[in-house]
C-alpha cells in the first residue's frame, strides 16, 4: 500500500486545509450547466499550421501490475456506476433539456477520433463517451457566473457586474463558438465532437440551454437585482416611471445631444432593408402615412457612442432607447408612429486570415477587421412584446430562423450594467483591496522605487497578482530596464495590453535611449486586434523591432527578457508569467509570475525569442516546456512517471490549475493515472471535458472550480515526483489551440519554498473546506459554499487578501 504523500511545509500565506476528499458539507444542487473580458470565452478549434501538424501522441496504458492482468483499478468488464447501466452499456449523454438519459454512442468511426491507443500492445482501450461536451461545459461555466449574480451573499453592485459579465460572455460565445459551428456545418466540414454528439445535436443543445440561461438572467435582474438596487436608492427604470420634470429634462437632452446623431432608415422599394451591425441596439418602428393610410417600417439605431443608461435624476437611470422611443414623432414628423420594438443582432465576428497568402499580416488583418462587421447573424434578441408581423419581417430580412430568436423582457443588452456596477457606492461592493509591493522586492535597501535587479540577484521572486502589485513588480522591472544605462537589450511578448499602457511606454523609452528592443506583438489576440495594430505601429515608429511571431501560430506566451552589462559579463533577467502584461486587468485577474536572474532560464528565453524573431529550430530547453512541440509531451511524460512512482510505493499525485482542460490526449493520460491509483486534482475555471469519479476510469480524479471577485487565470502543474514535487507555471491551458496552434511556455519552478507555496495553493483550492463548485460524472456542477451547520466555507480569495493585509499591517485595508 502506497504511503500518503507528505504535505509540503505550509507557507505563511495559506493555512493548511483541513478538508478531506469527502465530507458532509451541504451542497446547493442546481441545474446543469465567470468577466468584462475577465472571463474569457474559448476560441474555435479549426485551422492550424504545418509546424503544429505533429501527430498527437497516443497514450499507452500504464505498466501493468505484476499481480493483476488488467490495469490497476479497472476491471476487465465495466461495472455499474454513475455512467453505466448493466455491464458494457455505453455512457449516457445529456439530453437537450439538460436532463441526463442513456443514449447509444455508436462505434468509433473516422469522424470520432480514438484518442486512447487501442490494441494489445497498449492494454485496455478506454471507454467511449468518456469526454464531456465542451460547449455544454462552457454554458455550465457561464451558469456559475450567473449563480454569483443570483447569490444574495454577493454584494449588490457586484451582482449587477456579474449580470453584465454573463451577458458579455454569452455575446462572445455566440460570435465565436456558435458562429464557428454554424459555419462548419454550412460548409460540410463539421464532424462529431469528442463527446460523441453530432454537430446538429450540439447546436440544438446550445440553443436550448442558452435560452434557459438567458431567461434566468433576465429574471434575476427584473425580479431580484433591480428591486434591491431600488431599495438602495439606485433606480433603473423605464420612461413611464419618470416624473414630468425628469421627462422634460431628458427631452431637452434628446434635442441637444441625441437627435443630431440619429439616422432613421426607411424600408420600402427605394430603400432596402438596412444592414444591422453586430451587437447594436435597434428600434423597429412602424409608422403610417395619415394621407395615404399606408404603413411603413423603419429602423433607428441606438448610437453606441452615447451612454447606455442616462441619469434622469440623482441615481435614477433610464435606458437610452427609452428616451429615443419617447421622441420618435420628432424623427418621423407628419407620420403616425404606430408601434416600436427593440431588437439586437449577434453576428459571426470571428476572424479568418490566410496568413500563408498574405504578404503583410498587418494589412491582411486590418482588411479582415473591416469584414468582421458584415458576418452572418447567429442570434436575434427581441423584446417579448414584439408584434408578430414585425418579428416575421426581421426574421425574413435577416435570413434567420425562428429557432434563433430570443424573446426577452426589456431592457435588452444588460452589458450596460457595467456602468451601474461602477457607481461610487463602496458599501455595495467587495471591500476595497490595494495590492502592495512583494516583500522580496520591498525589503531591498535602496532608494524608492526598489532596485529590482539587486533583488533578483539575491533570489527568485514568485509573484501572485492581484495580491502582489503588478506596478511595483513587473512594470517596475521594465521601467527600470528602460532607464538603466547598463541594460543593453529588452525582449518582450505582448498579447493584450491596456490602451494607455505603461509597458508600451517603457519599451518606447528604451528604444529611444538606444537599447535593442524586440517586441513580439500578437495582433490576432481576439477582439484586441485593432488596439494591437495601433501599438505595433507606435512601437515601430519609436525604433523597436516589432515582429508578429510565426505564421499560423499565435504567440500567447508571457515572457520578458532583459540583458544587462555587469562588469565584464552579461547577465540576463527574466519574467515568465501566466497573465498578460496589462496593468488594468492585473488588478482583476489572478495570475502568477516568476522574476528570476537564473541563467538557465535566461538562456532558454534567448533561444525562444530567437526562434520567434528569426530562423531557429531549437526544441530543447533547460527549464522550459514550449508548445507546440514539447509542452504536451512533457506534461504527459510527467503524468505517466507518477504511475511509476505509485507502483514503486513512492508519493505520487497530479495537481493542475488551469482555465480550461479539453485536450483529449492529456485527459486520457490523466484517466490512465487514475486507473493506476494516482490521485488527480483539477482546479479549472471554465471548460472541463473530464468526467471525474467514474468507477474504473476516473474514481481518483476530482474537479473543482472557483469563481469570485477575481478571475482565476493562473496555470500551474504540480507532480508528486516521488516526494520531490516538480512544479511548472506558465501560459498554456490544456486545449488544442494552446498545445497545437500557439507558442506557449511553462517554466519549472526551482526554489523549494516557491514549490511548496504553489503546492499549498492548489491543495487549499481543492479542499472540501474551501468554497467551490464540484463537477460530477454526469457533467453537472454543484456549488458547495456552506458546511453541514450552514456556516460559510472558506473563500480562498479572501484568505489570500487577509494574508497580504496581515503581512503589511492595518493600512493595507484602505
Amino acid at each position: 500500500m502506497q504511503p500518503a504523500a507528505p504535505s509540503p511545509p505550509s507557507p505563511p500565506d495559506l493555512p493548511k486545509p483541513t478538508g478531506t476528499r469527502d465530507n458532509g458539507a451541504t451542497a446547493e444542487r442546481r441545474p446543469a450547466g465567470h468577466a468584462g473580458r475577465a472571463f474569457d470565452v474559448q476560441e474555435p478549434e479549426e485551422g492550424s499550421h504545418p509546424m503544429a501538424q505533429t501527430n498527437r501522441p497516443t497514450i499507452p496504458a500504464p505498466p501493468q501490475h505484476p499481480d493483476n492482468g488488467h490495469e490497476a483499478g479497472h476491471p476487465a468488464e465495466p461495472t455499474p456506476g454513475p455512467l453505466h447501466g448493466p455491464a458494457n452499456e455505453p455512457f449516457s449523454d445529456p439530453a437537450l433539456d439538460g436532463t441526463f438519459r442513456p443514449r447509444v454512442v455508436p462505434d468509433l468511426d473516422p469522424e470520432i477520433p480514438d484518442f486512447a491507443a487501442a490494441g494489445e500492445e497498449y492494454g485496455e482501450e478506454l471507454p467511449k463517451g468518456r469526454f464531456l461536451d465542451r460547449e455544454r461545459s462552457w454554458l455550465a461555466f457561464n451558469e456559475r457566473v450567473l449563480e454569483l449574480a443570483e447569490d444574495p451573499a454577493t454584494p449588490l453592485l457586484e451582482r449587477a457586474k456579474f449580470l453584465a459579465i454573463f451577458a458579455s460572455n454569452l455575446d462572445e460565445f455566440f460570435m465565436v463558438r456558435v458562429a464557428g459551428l454554424k459555419r462548419r456545418m454550412a460548409t460540410g466540414v463539421a464532424t462529431r465532437s469528442a463527446s460523441g454528439l453530432q454537430p446538429r445535436d450540439v447546436l440544438d443543445l446550445i440553443l436550448t440551454r442558452s435560452r434557459e440561461l438567458m431567461a434566468r438572467h433576465a429574471a434575476c435582474f427584473q425580479n431580484d437585482v433591480a428591486p434591491q438596487l431600488a431599495d438602495e436608492s439606485i433606480h433603473v427604470i423605464r420612461w413611464a416611471d419618470l416624473t414630468e420634470k425628469e421627462q422634460a429634462r431628458l427631452a431637452t437632452l434628446f434635442r441637444q445631444q441625441i437627435f443630431p446623431v440619429l439616422t432613421p432608415l426607411a424600408v420600402d422599394p427605394a430603400h432596402p432593408f438596412p444592414y444591422i451591425s453586430g451587437l447594436s441596439l435597434n428600434l423597429a418602428v412602424v409608422v403610417r402615412n395619415p394621407v395615404s393610410g399606408h404603413e411603413h417600417f423603419a429602423r433607428v439605431k441606438v448610437p453606441p457612442i452615447l451612454f447606455r443608461f442616462l441619469e434622469a435624476g440623482p441615481q435614477r437611470y433610464v435606458p437610452l432607447e427609452d428616451v429615443i422611443a419617447a421622441h420618435l414623432d420628432e424623427l418621423f414628423p407628419g407620420m403616425e408612429v404606430l408601434d416600436h420594438h427593440m431588437f439586437r443582432v449577434t453576428r459571426n465576428e470571428d476572424l479568418e486570415v490566410e496568413e500563408d497568402d498574405a504578404e503583410n499580416l498587418l494589412q491582411a488583418l486590418e482588411k479582415e477587421l473591416m469584414r468582421r462587421r458584415f458576418g452572418p447573424p447567429v442570434r436575434l434578441e427581441v423584446e417579448e412584446s414584439i408584434a408578430p408581423r414585425v418579428l416575421d419581417l426581421l426574421v425574413h430580412e435577416l435570413k434567420m430562423k425562428h429557432s434563433e430568436v430570443y424573446p426577452l423582457p426589456g431592457p435588452l443588452d444588460l452589458t450596460g450594467l457595467f456602468a451601474i456596477a461602477g457607481l461610487d457606492r463602496q458599501e455595495l461592493k467587495y471591500p476595497k483591496f490595494i495590492a502592495g509591493t512583494h516583500r522580496d522586492l520591498a525589503e531591498v535597501e535602496s532608494a524608492s522605487p526598489p532596485d529590482i535587479f539587486a533583488a533578483l540577484r539575491e533570489r527568485d521572486v514568485l509573484l501572485h497578482h492581484p495580491y502582489d502589485s503588478f506596478s511595483t513588480s513587473v512594470q517596475a522591472f521594465l521601467d527600470q530596464a528602460a532607464a538603466d544605462p547598463d541594460v543593453l537589450a529588452i525582449k518582450q511578448t505582448l498579447y493584450r495590453t491596456s490602451g494607455d499602457s505603461p509597458i508600451v511606454d517603457a519599451l518606447i523609452d528604451a528604444a529611444e535611449a538606444g537599447k535593442q528592443v524586440l517586441v513580439l506583438v500578437e495582433i490576432k489576440a481576439r477582439f484586441d486586434e485593432q488596439a494591437n495594430i495601433k501599438w505595433a505601429r507606435k512601437l515601430e515608429e519609436s525604433g523597436c523591432h516589432v515582429v508578429y511571431g510565426l505564421v499560423g501560430l499565435k504567440t500567447h506566451c508571457k515572457l520578458s527578457l532583459v540583458v544587462r552589462q555587469e562588469g565584464e559579463t552579461l547577465r540576463r533577467y527574466s519574467h515568465v508569467g501566466t497573465g498578460n502584461y496589462h496593468p488594468k486587468t492585473a488588478r482583476l485577474y489572478e495570475d502568477l509570475g516568476l522574476l528570476t536572474a537564473d541563467q538557465q532560464v535566461g538562456a532558454d528565453l534567448s533561444h525562444l525569442f530567437n526562434r520567434l524573431s528569426g530562423y531557429s529550430r531549437r526544441e530543447a530547453y533547460n527549464r522550459l516546456l514550449v508548445a507546440p512541440r514539447s509542452l504536451r509531451d512533457g506534461l504527459i511524460q510527467r503524468i505517466m512517471a507518477e504511475i511509476e512512482h505509485h507502483r514503486a510505493g513512492r508519493p505520487a499525485y497530479v495537481r493542475i490549475k488551469c482555465n480550461s482542460i479539453v485536450d483529449e490526449v492529456v485527459i486520457d493520460a490523466l484517466y490512465r493515472a487514475s486507473q493506476a491509483g494516482v490521485p488527480v486534482d483539477i482546479w479549472v475555471r471554465g471548460i472541463c471535458a473530464v468526467r471525474p469519479e467514474v468507477p474504473g476510469l476516473s474514481e481518483n480524479i476530482k474537479v473543482r472550480s472557483v469563481l469570485g471577485r477575481f478571475l482565476e487565470h493562473s496555470r500551474v502543474f504540480v507532480f508528486g515526483n516521488g516526494g520531490e514535487p516538480e512544479v511548472w507555471l506558465g501560459s498554456a491551458d490544456m486545449m488544442h489551440r494552446n498545445l497545437d496552434r500557439r507558442i506557449e511556455a511553462l517554466v519549472r519552478v526551482a526554489d523549494p519554498t516557491h514549490r511548496a507555496t504553489l503546492n499549498r495553493l492548489l491543495e487549499t483550492g481543492m479542499a472540501d473546506t474551501t468554497s467551490s463548485w464540484h463537477l460530477a460524472a454526469d457533467g453537472n456542477w454543484t456549488r458547495h459554499s456552506t458546511d453541514p451547520d450552514g456556516r460559510p466555507l472558506a473563500n480562498i480569495q479572501e484568505m489570500l487578501i487577509d494574508a497580504r493585509r496581515r503581512r503589511r499591517g492595518p493600512s493595507a485595508a484602505t
